[in-house]
């Protein structure tokens, strides 16, 4: 297999600066809308960029929870090498790609922890065994054997037999603040749409980018 052979042709739809909006949530509301109406295979999850201690990058796929007027929100451990590094740097990249779609959103912005209130909300949602497994894991942190993280695992589900599992003080969320926001659409021959929305001076612009 020759990788540099691999590619594909983009054709499924554009992206004209005629009717888009001034801001850039709404539209990111309609193509989300639109990922979950085709089936896209987890349309929530998104590469979650930050910043190590010395300078270098630091990436992995986390699940968005929640889409608010200016941000967006995931959950994770305060422990976490991610909340150790947005604690020092506190903003962050992230990237949606929805191949069915032929589709890609970037977004940067500052980021804030959520209220302890939306953290618990969130969290008493979740089904019972994510709730134990947040009181199990010491993310992030070294581990001897897979039998010690079972064991951790069934030590919780005995602490909390027959009772509500609480939120863990070392557990929450984040809000990515929206001030970048990029539209990517593929088309034909590499000339894809671009369309990237910028906060200055609390005023959105919008500008497209060459591909």
């Amino acid at each position: 297999m020759n990788v540099a052979d691999l590619r594909k042709q983009y054709t499924k739809a554009g992206l004209l600066e005629a009717g888009l909006p001034g801001e850039p949530m709404p539209l990111f509301r309609q193509w989300f809308r639109e990922a979950l109406e085709s089936e896209v295979t987890e349309p929530n999850a998104m590469a979650l960029a930050t910043v190590k201690p010395d300078g270098k990058p630091s990436v992995r796929i986390v699940l968005m929870k929640g889409i608010e007027e200016d941000s967006i929100s995931f959950y994770t451990n305060y422990g976490s090498s991610k909340a150790s590094e947005l604690e020092k740097t506190p903003h962050a990249a992230c990237t949606f790609w929805w191949a069915e779609l032929e589709r890609q959103v970037r977004i940067s912005g500052p980021v804030k922890k959520v209220s302890e209130d939306e953290s618990t909300k969130y969290f008493d949602s979740r089904p019972r065994e994510s709730q134990i497994g947040a009181w199990a894991s010491s993310q992030s942190r070294p581990v001897n054997t897979r039998i010690e993280l079972e064991e951790l695992f069934s030590r919780f589900e005995r602490k909390f037999d027959g009772k509500k599992v609480p939120r863990p003080d070392h557990w929450g969320g984040y809000a990515i603040h929206v001030n970048e926001i990029e539209f990517w659409q593929g088309r034909p021959g590499r000339m894809h749409d671009r369309i990237l929305y910028r906060l200055e001076k609390g005023e959105w612009n919008r500008q497209r980018l060459a591909p």
